[in-house]
């Protein structure tokens, strides 16, 4: 089983918002985010989730 997470083009585009330098480590905690939620694809209610969770 992969643990690769899908992403949705709308929650692609607002990772693209977060600076460059610190989007590996925020794209790493939301896909951590989904999975320990056991939720397979991010949209951008599971983005808004994540970001609200680790601010």
């Amino acid at each position: 089983m992969s643990n690769a997470v899908e992403w949705t083009a709308e929650a692609k585009a607002r990772l693209k918002e977060i600076p460059f330098f610190v989007r590996p480590a925020a794209r790493k905690k939301i896909e951590k985010f989904a999975q320990d939620a056991g939720i397979a694809q991010i949209t951008v209610e599971v983005y808004e989730q994540a970001k609200q969770k680790f601010g």
